[in-house]
């Protein structure tokens, strides 16, 4: 008789997000006559930019064509889009990489649950908490997280680390010592960020106790201080001890379309063994690469229309996030976030739950967020908006809370 994983079957639920949207598609059915406005998951609301459409019918030209068909990708992605990766996100920064450090894939989800497959099941993860619930699920999948423990919605084996008010909600160094350390900048679900100096611990820390950081930089483009890093590598010594995930989605719209890469350096090693060289073994097995023709898409982000027009649409989620914290702050709410990434995090009001806010938001002002025990145990009494709606949509959202 075959054998399943089991470890699925430790998992909690569904996926947060699933289980949202089962609640979201029976309160419509319910009250079709209502207008249901979501500020609740991540995905974003304006088309591509012209310069990314342009670049999709030139490369669907060319498919068309024997001479300049394409079939199979190279295991690493096509190196014009490596290239401009290499050029515009690191080295404008005075990061230096090599080509075959860079791997092309289909998103930065993919790949945070993806880069497990080449660590060992003993391995003991870090994560902020709250957390990009992806980190922890597939970290279930391997094995790795013990046993669920429903007293303190929490899994024995994993370490967390509180991201509470009192902290500004970023993580402080564990009292325990991890082996994986999974950190996301600007931060998914809180909207917070750490100073240069402050990941510089972090590196510092890892390549004291020989951790690796699993460095989630998807919502890098939303940065707007100065003191906030870009890409881990800008810290010294984050190529021994880094692994940086990074995403078209949000910079440039390609929640549909997919597309995001993995930077692994060389200098990278456990035991004589290069990380790089694993995951280029294990993308070989695994993975046959983002269609040629989206990779073309986002070589256009790089090019100087690519990066204005791109540029104005981050603008607009960022207005829609300075009108959320406006409006929550006038209406007497205790928030944060809204700065530095698209998610604006904020207190649930009157002692409530995330979830029993999640219902009141949904029953009475028809507007759909993520409650924050969806992203682990110090989630509770929060609540995530994403910024991602359009604008008319995030005012008339903003009333109706006022309104409450």
């Amino acid at each position: 008789m075959y054998k399943i994983n089991e470890n699925y079957l430790k998992l909690q639920g569904s996926y947060l997000f699933s289980n949202i949207a089962k609640k979201v598609a029976a309160y419509k059915e319910a009250n079709p006559e209502r207008e249901v406005i979501s500020l609740g998951i991540g995905d974003v609301t304006q088309p591509l930019c012209p310069a990314v459409i342009e670049a999709l019918h030139k490369a669907v030209d060319e498919m068309a064509v024997a001479e300049t068909f394409r079939g199979y990708a190279p295991d690493l992605g096509y190196e014009f889009l490596r290239s401009a990766i290499r050029k515009n996100d690191y080295q404008a920064r005075g990061v230096e990489l090599d080509l075959d450090e860079i791997f092309i894939s289909d998103g930065a989800k993919s790949d945070s649950g993806n880069i497990g497959d080449i660590f060992g099941e003993n391995n003991r993860i870090a994560v902020c908490d709250p957390v990009y619930p992806v980190y922890v699920d597939t970290n279930v999948m391997a094995g790795r997280t013990g046993e669920f423990l429903k007293e303190s919605e929490s899994w024995s084996n994993v370490i967390y680390m509180p991201c509470t008010k009192e902290t500004n909600f970023a993580p402080e160094l564990p009292k325990e010592t991890p082996d994986i350390i999974y950190l996301c900048f600007p931060n998914n679900p809180t909207g917070s960020t750490i100073t240069k100096a402050q990941l510089q611990e972090w590196v510092d820390y890892a390549n004291k106790v020989g951790a690796v950081i699993i460095y989630d930089a998807a919502y890098e483009a939303y940065i707007s201080e100065d003191d906030v890093p870009h890409t881990i590598y800008e810290c010294d010594g984050a190529k021994t001890c880094a692994i940086e995930l990074r995403s078209f989605s949000k910079n440039a719209g390609f929640t549909g379309t997919r597309l995001g890469f993995t930077v692994i350096p060389k200098e990278l090693e456990a035991n004589g063994t290069k990380l790089n060289a694993l995951w280029a073994r294990r993308q070989g097995t695994k993975f046959n690469g983002a269609p040629y023709i989206i990779q073309r898409a986002g070589e256009a982000v790089y090019s100087e229309a690519g990066k204005a027009q791109t540029k104005e649409q981050v603008a607009y989620y960022m207005n829609n996030a300075k009108t959320i914290i406006e409006g929550l702050k006038a209406a007497g709410y205790s928030v944060s976030g809204g700065v530095n990434a698209p998610y604006v995090w904020l207190q649930t009001p009157n002692g409530m739950t995330s979830w029993e806010f999640f219902d009141h938001l949904l029953t009475n002002a028809n507007i759909v967020g993520t409650p924050g025990s969806g992203f682990g145990p110090s989630g509770e009494g929060y609540f995530r908006l994403t910024a991602f709606g359009t604008y008319e949509n995030t005012l008339k959202a903003i009333e109706r809370i006022k309104n409450l």
